[in-house]
């Protein structure tokens, strides 16, 4: 069943900012897909400097929320192991609305492409989020079954005082890791048999290269706007903010579809 409009005229902005605070998963995701559904009908006020109502962000009770070394690790050679995986990948779905929703609303001042654009973002991690979740649902599972931990946020709370740093560091840098890890996630689950969560992660990889994408076009528009060399500032903002640096084996052909260019993607081995 498709989510129901929200009520005209709208303001994007305050929007998602509601949708930010909201906790329930599933009126998180269907009201972000509404919200995107009815894009042409809102307006947006992109000078207004916006105050939460809440704690940031909205979330349910569970899953438990730990440090990452702590969540268990289970084999795929179970049903309740796959179970396990998908919903750590559900759980980095469910964040990245948070993501999109958050770089939505917070930073006035920019050029409306520039909202347009992460209301696409948070409605396609809403997608990604409620195809995993039903997934979950038929191996007898559900969000919040099994412990997580919020790395994503983390990284997104350091960077909330500055759109130039967030473009760098959460979706060039953290979801860009995504890039790389899909490919051998979709390995391990055929291999397991799962020939669905193969399918769903060939979606999200396909939407996650226009994600980082777009960071990378807002991060190289920033720098420009501020006299910066996006390619030297990038490992200052890293240091600055503690950022996890890029593993090996890279995706490289995603990585460049998604807007790397070659000297970066040289550097990455160094």
């Amino acid at each position: 069943m498709q989510p129901a409009a929200p009520p005209h005229p709208a303001e994007l902005r305050r929007a998602a900012l509601a949708l930010l605070e909201q906790s329930d998963p599933q009126a998180k995701a269907c009201g972000t897909r509404a919200l995107f559904a009815a894009r042409d009908c809102l307006s947006l006020d992109a000078a207004v400097v916006l105050r939460p109502s809440a704690p940031l962000p909205g979330r349910p009770q569970r899953p438990l929320l730990m440090p990452a070394l702590r969540v268990p690790q289970r084999s795929l050679a179970t049903v309740k192991g796959r179970a396990a995986l998908l919903h750590a990948i559900a759980h980095i779905e469910f964040n990245a609305i948070n993501l999109a929703l958050d770089a939505l609303w917070r930073f006035p001042g920019l050029p409306s492409a520039y909202y347009r654009d992460w209301l696409q973002v948070a409605a396609e991690e809403a997608h990604h989020f409620t195809l995993l979740r039903e997934h979950l649902l038929g191996l007898g599972h559900d969000y919040g079954d099994f412990d997580a931990h919020d790395g994503l946020w983390t990284m997104t709370a350091r960077t909330a005082h500055d759109p130039l740093a967030r473009m760098a560091l959460v979706p060039r840098t953290l979801e860009a890791r995504g890039l790389d890890a899909t490919p051998p996630l979709q390995r391990k689950l055929g291999s397991a048999g799962d020939a669905r969560a193969v399918e769903i992660l060939e979606i999200i990889l396909r939407d996650e290269i226009g994600h980082v994408a777009i960071g990378n076009r807002w991060y190289r528009w920033l720098c420009e706007r501020g006299g910066l060399d996006p390619v030297a500032l990038y490992p200052e903002l890293a240091a600055r903010y503690e950022a996890p640096r890029p593993r090996p084996p890279f995706n490289l052909s995603a990585r460049e579809a998604a807007g790397f260019s070659a000297e970066e993607l040289a550097l990455l081995g160094a």
